[in-house]
């Protein structure tokens, strides 16, 4: 029987490492050992900076609140304290967006952090707020929705809301409809 080598194996893994190391500097994609010591590194640091990644965008966010409450005579730490002690519970991601975004949405959050920290407002009052504000936007939405579905035209619509319109007006098969099938039998 002949004698097996491990050759193509070896070449296999050689040629795996070598095309991760795809792009590296100097000797580091050309040669299998500094490759492989360089791949060992590149993984060591993927890891650190998945974790560090979250540490700067953190360090960023707070870095444009803290700008955007300058601007609104406040500081960060109190912005913050008063808007815990207000209630309201809004990520710095997010708080970060509205100040870039929407400046005047951010002064009225740093009016009720402002509040929250004399104590004039309390988690109560903020969640008693948000109850009555809630059901006013969902009529409104509820009116344009019928408003639009009288205006648009119906060929337009996705399948999923022709056949919801279907149900709706009772049409008999209408599952197995194909969307021009559909709009033919909605506007009969």
């Amino acid at each position: 029987m002949a004698r097996v080598k491990n050759g193509a194996t070896t070449k296999a893994r050689h040629k795996k490492v070598l095309k991760q190391a795809k792009g590296y500097f100097g000797s580091k994609h050309r040669l299998y050992k500094t490759a492989k010591e360089q791949l060992m590194h590149s993984g060591q640091y993927a890891f650190r900076d998945r974790k560090q990644k979250k540490r700067d965008f953190r360090k960023l966010w707070i870095t444009r609140i803290n700008a955007a409450c300058r601007e609104n005579e406040i500081s960060y730490s109190r912005f913050i304290e008063g808007l815990t002690k207000a209630g309201v519970e809004v990520n710095r991601k997010m708080l970060s967006e509205i100040a870039i975004n929407d400046p005047k949405t951010f002064s009225e959050l740093v009016q009720i952090a402002k509040d929250g920290k004399a104590g004039k407002i309390t988690k109560q009052e903020v969640v008693k707020a948000e109850k009555k504000v809630t059901p006013k936007a969902e009529v409104k939405k509820e009116e344009k929705k019928e408003v639009t579905e009288e205006t648009t035209d119906i060929s337009k619509l996705t399948v999923a809301e022709l056949k919801a319109m279907a149900k709706e007006k009772g049409i008999e098969g209408y599952t197995s409809m194909k969307k021009a099938e559909l709009v033919a039998a909605l506007q009969k």
